[in-house]
């Protein structure tokens, strides 16, 4: 056998070891409904534009993040609904601090970094110790940061300086260093997941918790450690956002619908609610979905609220395509 047949038969074989996520037939699907819009419409002006089409992965930047660490929790067979007020109090907190100092920006990052994996923490510890449900515990942490922020924050308080807005506005020759940002963070998300005891783990945890259990698996420190990382990524989505703002909110999270987007486009990507089945590169399809979406209905001038009819749609037609393709794989 020579040595180009050899290299052919090794290229085939990774070919066939790449699979594709079925949500990105969902978002070719999206994207050529869209094109058909674009050309009637509008001529054709806005999908061929590209700076329209950055703007598409730039949307998508914030909710792509908090939606990695939402996969890990969704794997785990758990849930975290108190993103979007860690969102909040990442931007509050970390604007607060700076003051628009650029010597306080070190400063920032790590308390607020310190506070998200405080609130993973203790979202774990109340789901794991208290045995307390996913959906109510987190929840709670959610109103009790609510309750937090509404009762120290009016407004928008303190600043960030102008340094720090690079990391939302800075680019790196045409493309946005939020957008690298965004595939750093998805590429160690499916490492640590595809690549790493923990996550193997977290797949065991989530497909079978007693059973991970008896098989000598400390079952409740990998279901803690995969709620401080997401919530460590929503932290990082509000450092993204305070820094396109110049300052944070208490609304800022929870007017994004973080919590709920983080779910529905993880759930979208063809992770299972039930836990033990996803990846992060499923859930990076699922929200550049929404960002198509977002984008052509904002160019188009359409009712907003149809955005969302097509949005859950979209979510009834994606999980049932996967339950009905579980049941053939099975059969």
């Amino acid at each position: 056998m020579t040595t180009s047949s050899v290299s052919a038969n090794g290229f085939n074989k990774f070919l066939h070891s790449i699979r594709i996520p079925p949500v990105y037939y969902f978002l070719l699907v999206i994207f050529i409904g869209g094109a058909a819009l674009d050309f009637y419409f509008a001529d054709g002006q806005i999908l061929t534009n590209r700076a329209i089409l950055t703007n598409i992965f730039v949307r998508s930047v914030a909710l792509g993040i908090v939606a990695v660490g939402q996969t890990f929790v969704l794997i785990g067979a758990s849930i975290d609904l108190s993103v979007a007020y860690t969102i909040s109090m990442t931007a509050v907190m970390s604007s607060f601090i700076m003051q628009g100092d650029p010597t306080k920006v070190p400063t920032a990052i790590f308390v607020v970094f310190i506070i998200g994996a405080v609130i993973g923490l203790v979202n774990g510890l109340i789901i794991t110790k208290l045995g307390v449900n996913s959906f109510i515990a987190t929840l709670g942490t959610a109103l009790i940061l609510k309750g937090i922020l509404n009762a120290t924050f009016a407004n928008f308080t303190g600043s960030v300086p102008r340094s720090y807005e690079t990391f939302g506005y800075g680019r790196i020759g045409p493309i946005p260093i939020s957008i690298f940002v965004l595939l750093g963070v998805v590429l160690l998300g499916w490492f640590i997941l595809a690549r790493t005891k923990f996550g193997s783990q977290l797949y065991g945890v989530g497909g079978n918790s007693e059973v991970a259990r008896l098989s000598g698996l400390r079952t409740h420190r990998v279901l803690i450690g995969a709620h401080v990382i997401c919530s460590l990524t929503a932290v990082l989505t509000g450092l993204f956002i305070v820094s396109r703002l110049r300052a944070g909110a208490p609304w800022i999270g929870p007017d994004g619908v973080y919590d709920l987007e983080s779910v529905a486009t993880t759930v979208i990507g063809g992770t299972a609610l039930s836990g033990g089945k996803g990846g992060v590169w499923g859930t990076l399809g699922g929200v550049l979905i929404f960002g198509v979406i977002d984008t052509l209905f904002n160019q188009l001038g359409v009712n907003p609220f149809l955005k969302n009819v097509l949005r859950g749609v979209i979510i009834i037609l994606a999980v049932a395509s996967y339950t009905l393709r579980s049941k053939r794989e099975a059969a």
